[in-house]
Formats: structure tokens, C-alpha cells, sequence
């Protein structure tokens, strides 16, 4: 296994037993993100209405805010520093697990390639934060900023003698915090809504324990470590300390060591490099997947469910009697087969002596084959405690759980399997079937694990009928590095089996004694 992904798994599991799957934070990164953002802009708003965009008043204004409103000003100051700072750190942490999951290429990027230009963003949105506070760290940050921009060879004139002596004026000021306040929240938004435009069933807000638990340990690091300024900005003056944000002006100390122009040839080779790693290499991806309009009734649960906005519905274009059909995009289709699972044609009590065609269809998997291989399976299965296993394949390898007396069906996504596909094993001589696959919270193809939940529970069609003995039904989620539990989880499965067929034949045995 990849060392990264293996250690990711691995700390991902032991947020599991701290937090629980619902409040892991490694599953919400990008959701804290977004609850970062709007403490951000809430606190901003606060220090806005006090902060003066004059250049002889800003630094007054952010130290009355600071000073002058210790306990509710310098606090909003300080949630809005720390809450900036998170923000980043979920950005990178969102962008590191999506990578270490090998959750960025193939159809995912877009939402790769979009997510870095919105960090580009962020980070210059918390650059002229730190500028328009005008102390020495505002001042260190507008000199070498002017340096940057001057080494750009489309924009003529030089900036940075702006900031030499006193010839900043008010004007220019007042445009930076307007691009602070108003333009670049702007094109962050249009920015993350690009971001997430691909995808369906994006949730933006996070847990509400994360979001308290988030904000109570900022609330406690503002009046622990309150954010404050440096001296006031003085050009005539060079500052001997100067307390950098490594978060948000990272790139500034490398000017100690390069020229501005290098500067921006590293970092903007780092930019490239992260813009092309979907292809590098290049991810193969199966093909996507087919509608059979003759065995389609128009329900549109395919299109519902699918994760990534692939299935469109449209107005029927054959004739037959039902008003709506669906249509799949293979630019945005993941092959992740969840709409298999949704389709209420994919039952395989249908057609049993048939070949069985369903409405929409994987067709390096169909769906006739997956229903043949339980056949195939049950029929070698030898011994006692008969047990067809099903997972999904991007969670871990199954085949050391082969055994004579139980088989492995893998699937795309454990969201590809029909729920009466459970029933059909055990009704035709399985007597357990053991589900697994990626972790509870955290499906590869993002709602696989979701949706196969909700059609056991009967809230999302199509269900597992009543008839169907959750007895002999289990479901254990493990990914790569839960191995030794997934062993030991099916093991009790097992034994569960055998206790249920003694108490079956003890009940047999009863009228028969009496």
C-alpha cells in the first residue's frame, strides 16, 4: 500500500474512535473550511464598521478596536485571524486527503484544478488583510508586494516606490480595503461555487459539533493568545523582528533569498505542478454507463443519486408511454455503478431463466453477471455457514477472505448493489451475507455507503423488502488498514450463522420431541 495513504487511513481511524465517523474532522475538511469562511466574513463585517480606510487612521482604528473593545472587538479581531488561519490549514489538509486517497484525478479534475486557484485567492484575500492593518508587518507586506507585482512584465510603472517615505496616498489605500472587502470575497465565491459545480449533494455546512467545538476552541485561543499588532508603520525605519504568518505570507521570506522574479517562478511552477497532478500520470477510468430505454420507466432515482451530476433527465424519445427518460454524460460519469443499485429494474428476481437488462447498466459489469456470480458462488460455497461477502473494490483486497465456505462478490461501489440483490443470496441458499467496504462517512464515489443505508432503512427506493432476514445480514465497513478487524468482525459473523442454524434446528427438533 502507499506509505501516504496507509498513514492517512491510519490517522483517519483514530479520529474515528475520538470523534466517531459523523464528527471526524478528516471527513469535513472542506466543510470546515466553509464555517471558517463565514466566521471570517461575519467577524469582518464587525471590524469593518469601526475600521478606518484612511492611511493616517487605519492603524489608530484597528488598535481601538483591539484595545478599546478588549472583550468583544479584540475578540472579533481574533476570531477573525484564527478563523483565517484554520482556514487555510483545512484547505490544505482537504487538498493532502484527496490526494492521499487518490481522490483527485480521473472525473474528479475538475474539482481538483478549480480548488487551486481558491487557494490562490484565500491567500491573497489574508495579504491585504495583513496590509490595510498599516504596522511594520503591513508595511514589510506592501513593499515586497509591490516588489512582486513590479516584477510582472505586463504591468508597467513601478509600485514600490509608492511605500519609499510618504507617498502612499489616502486613495490608494481606501482601493485596497475595498479590494479586501468587497472584490475578493467576490471571486472567492464565484471561485468555490466553481469548485463544487460538478458535483451533487454538496454539503457546505459542517456538523454542528465541529462548528461549536470549532468555534468555543477559537473563542479560548482570542482571549488566550488575542491577536495584536506591530508597531505603527514607519518607512523611514527598518523593523528588526517581525512575527510572520507562515499560513498566509509564507512566500514572502524566499525574497531573502531570491529575487522577486524567481520568486515567481516558484511559485508559480508550484501552481503548475498542482494544476497537472490529475494527470500525472493519467487515471484510467471504465466506461460509463448505458441506458436500456426499454427497460427504463422514466423514475429518475438513477439521476437522484448519482454523486457527480452525470444523469440528466430529458422528455422520452422512443415512443413508449412513460414521459421521461434519463440521459448519461460520459465526460462526468465516474463508473462508480451507484445507479445500478438505483434502478428498480436491477431486481434479480426477474427474469430468472432471461438474461437480466436493467434500465441503466455498467457494461464491463452488467448486472446479469454480478447475479450469475452469486449463483456461481453459492453453488461452490461447501460446508457450513454458507457466506456471500460484498464489498467495494476501492476500499481494500478481499481475496484473503476467500474460504470454502464463503465468497467474495466485488462491486464498483458497495452502492452499485441492488438491496434485493442481499435478499436473492440468502433466498437462493446463502445463509449470511456480510457487507463491507469504504468507512462509514467516507465512500470513495462519496454516497455509495449513504444510499445503500437508506435502501436497508426503507427511506430511499429501492428498499430491502421486510421479507428479508436482517438476521443473517451483516454490514462492517473497513478500508485498507482495518484488516485484522474486518477478519475478526467476520469471524463473529460466522459464528453468528452457525448459532442462528442451531436455534433453526433446535425449533425443528421441538414439535417432533413433544
Amino acid at each position: 500500500m502507499n506509505p501516504i495513504k496507509y498513514a492517512y487511513l491510519k490517522a483517519e481511524s483514530w479520529f474515528n474512535v475520538a470523534f466517531g465517523s459523523e464528527l471526524n474532522p478528516l471527513y469535513n475538511m472542506g466543510r470546515l473550511a466553509f464555517f471558517f469562511f463565514w466566521v471570517v466574513l461575519i467577524s469582518g463585517l464587525y471590524l469593518f464598521i469601526f475600521f478606518d480606510t484612511s492611511l493616517s487612521g487605519a492603524y489608530a482604528s484597528v488598535e481601538a478596536i483591539t484595545y478599546e473593545q478588549k472583550y468583544f472587538g479584540g475578540v472579533m479581531r481574533s476570531l477573525h485571524r484564527y478563523a483565517s488561519d484554520a482556514a487555510v490549514i483545512t484547505i490544505v489538509l482537504h487538498m493532502f486527503r484527496e490526494y492521499a486517497l487518490g481522490r483527485y484525478n480521473g472525473v474528479r479534475w475538475f474539482s481538483w484544478i478549480s480548488g487551486v486557484p481558491t487557494l490562490w485567492i484565500v491567500i491573497t484575500l489574508g495579504i491585504t488583510g495583513y496590509w490595510l492593518v498599516w504596522d511594520e508587518l503591513g508595511l514589510y507586506v506592501a513593499m515586497l508586494s509591490s516588489k512582486l507585482i513590479d516584477a510582472l512584465p505586463l504591468i508597467p510603472g513601478s509600485m514600490e516606490r509608492n511605500f519609499v517615505g510618504t507617498q502612499v496616498s489616502d486613495r490608494f489605500f481606501t482601493l485596497m480595503a475595498f479590494l479586501h472587502f468587497m472584490g475578493q470575497p467576490l471571486f472567492l465565491v464565484f471561485a468555490l461555487w466553481i469548485h463544487i459545480k460538478r458535483l451533487s449533494f454538496v454539503k457546505v455546512y459542517a456538523p454542528k459539533g465541529l462548528a461549536i467545538g470549532s468555534l468555543v476552541a477559537m473563542l479560548a485561543l482570542s482571549l488566550a493568545a488575542p491577536a495584536v499588532s506591530h508597531k505603527a508603520a514607519d518607512a523611514s525605519q527598518v523593523t528588526a523582528v517581525l512575527n510572520i504568518d507562515w499560513f498566509y505570507l509564507n512566500v514572502y521570506p524566499l525574497m531573502d533569498y531570491f529575487t522577486a522574479g524567481q520568486t515567481w517562478v516558484i511559485t508559480l511552477s508550484l501552481t503548475f505542478f498542482l494544476m497537472i497532478m490529475p494527470w500525472l500520470p493519467p487515471k484510467k477510468r471504465g466506461p460509463a454507463a448505458e441506458v436500456h430505454l426499454d427497460h427504463c420507466n422514466g423514475c429518475e432515482q438513477c439521476a437522484e443519486d448519482c454523486p457527480f451530476d452525470a444523469i440528466t433527465v430529458q422528455a422520452r424519445t422512443d415512443g413508449a408511454k412513460f414521459e421521461n427518460e434519463v440521459k448519461v454524460n460520459p465526460d462526468l460519469c465516474a463508473s462508480c455503478g451507484i445507479c445500478v443499485g438505483s434502478c428498480p429494474s436491477s431486481n434479480p428476481f426477474r427474469q430468472k431463466k432471461e438474461l437480466l437488462v436493467t434500465g441503466i447498466d455498467m457494461p464491463n459489469r452488467p448486472i446479469n453477471d454480478i447475479r450469475d456470480q452469486v449463483d456461481d458462488a453459492i453453488a461452490k460455497l461447501k460446508g457450513d455457514n454458507k457466506i456471500i461477502v460484498m464489498g467495494c473494490e476501492n476500499a481494500l483486497d478481499f481475496t484473503s477472505l476467500e474460504a470454502p465456505n464463503l465468497h467474495v462478490v466485488s462491486l464498483f461501489c458497495i452502492g452499485m448493489m441492488p438491496a434485493t440483490l442481499v435478499e436473492y443470496a440468502l433466498a437462493h441458499g446463502a445463509d449470511g451475507v456480510f457487507i463491507t467496504g469504504c468507512r462509514t462517512g467516507d465512500c470513495f464515489f462519496r454516497y455509495g455507503n449513504v444510499w445503500m443505508d437508506e435502501r436497508f432503512d426503507g427511506r430511499r427506493q429501492p428498499i430491502l423488502r421486510k421479507r428479508a432476514d436482517r438476521s443473517r445480514i451483516k454490514v462492517f465497513r473497513a478500508a485498507e488498514t482495518d484488516g485484522k478487524q474486518l477478519h475478526k468482525e467476520l469471524g463473529e459473523f460466522e459464528n453468528h450463522i452457525n448459532s442462528l442454524k442451531t436455534k433453526d434446528t433446535a425449533d425443528q427438533q421441538e414439535p417432533a420431541n413433544a
